[in-house]
């Protein structure tokens, strides 16, 4: 009740959208590829993060930016039986699971994005269920691969990763193998930005910079790196972007893997724009992340299941659709999916 009496007093900060884009494109692009860890500490070197705890404290203590009830009230449509239409695909493909969790099965081989199967995000509880059970992802034939992206807790789900089958291969960004041995896995990839592995005949890991931080309750802030990935076989280039800030590293990523089929990019927790504008995406930047990319089709990820920002979780299709419009991308082009919804990507044109 003291919360609820004090927001009251607490205007919504001015957010100044022309400046912080001037700040985004003044970036200098060779410090993408520069050192960015120091004193045990990473960092973004070009645009370190200025952290204020009395910022959170005055986010939480802010009026709300008012949205209708119907915005309120909409979540994503959630699908049943993706088992089945697993077992009755026969190629490629990628189906959400929910927030930032993809199942992508690619050369016969699955691979899961931020696993969360979990009830709530540390504290933030799921409003929509996950689109497939762990107990039937862990039955799907052949080894697992799993993509970490950051320590956060709605993308690093300590009982998803530990209830995963003991012999899940896990590629982490720096810092995190250690958890990931805790948590019973042994077959751990750690990775810096710009560092390429390979996953198989014909397959490629890297992992690519994003703009963002690391923090859990067990863990120093930002004693662990943070991470994009893009997943590239022999006809196939998938990126997945985690959790990220709009920055120049886009360009450059599209610059030097061109070609890359499928952005899976955040569209999550931008408003309010003055506190989240850093670390979060809103529509427009998520549109001009995915042209920066030059990828073919985007799918938005991280709506729909958990309240993180003040938007209501299931706006980011009606507000991609209005900014693309005014940008003039084409709307087939971004594949809104459903919650255990599943997306053939076999041929030239992917199929829902």
């Amino acid at each position: 009740m003291v919360l609820l009496l004090t927001s009251c007093f607490l205007p919504a900060r001015p957010f100044d959208e022309q400046n912080w884009r001037a700040q985004v494109e003044s970036a200098d692009p060779a410090l993408l590829y520069a050192p960015h860890l120091k004193d045990g500490r990473f960092f973004n070197p070009w645009m370190p993060m200025q952290k204020d705890f009395r910022d959170l404290l005055r986010w939480r203590l802010s009026e709300r930016t008012p949205y209708s009830p119907e915005e309120e009230k909409k979540v994503p449509p959630v699908l049943s039986d993706l088992s089945e239409r697993i077992r009755s695909t026969p190629g490629d493909f990628i189906a959400w699971i929910g927030h930032a969790s993809f199942l992508i099965r690619i050369a016969g081989v699955y691979w899961i994005t931020d696993p969360i199967f979990s009830e709530r995000a540390l504290l933030p509880k799921r409003k929509t269920p996950p689109g497939l059970s762990l107990e039937v992802f862990a039955a799907l034939p052949g080894k697992k691969n799993v993509l970490i992206s950051h320590s956060h807790y709605d993308h690093l789900d300590s009982e998803s990763i530990r209830l995963l089958p003991a012999d899940t291969r896990v590629y982490v960004p720096l810092g995190l193998k250690a958890l990931m041995n805790d948590l019973g896995k042994q077959d751990v990839v750690e990775m810096d930005w710009w560092q390429d592995v390979s996953c198989g005949e014909s397959c490629r890991v890297v992992c690519l910079p994003a703009q963002h931080w690391s923090r859990r309750i067990t863990q120093g802030t930002d004693t662990t790196l943070w991470a994009s990935f893009l997943l590239v076989t022999s006809d196939r280039k998938i990126y997945y972007g985690g959790d990220s800030g709009y920055f120049i590293g886009y360009r450059e990523i599209g610059r030097r893997y061109p070609g890359i089929d499928y952005a899976l990019l955040p569209v999550t927790a931008y408003d309010p724009r003055w506190f989240m504008h850093y670390a979060h995406m809103d529509a427009r930047e998520a549109l001009d992340a995915f042209r920066d990319l030059g990828s073919r089709y985007f799918v938005p990820t991280q709506w729909g299941t958990f309240q993180l920002g003040d938007e209501p979780i299931g706006q980011a299709p009606a507000a991609l659709s209005k900014a693309a419009r005014s940008i003039n991308i084409d709307p087939e082009r971004i594949l809104f999916m459903g919650i255990g919804q599943l997306l053939t990507i076999d041929g030239r044109d992917p199929k829902l």
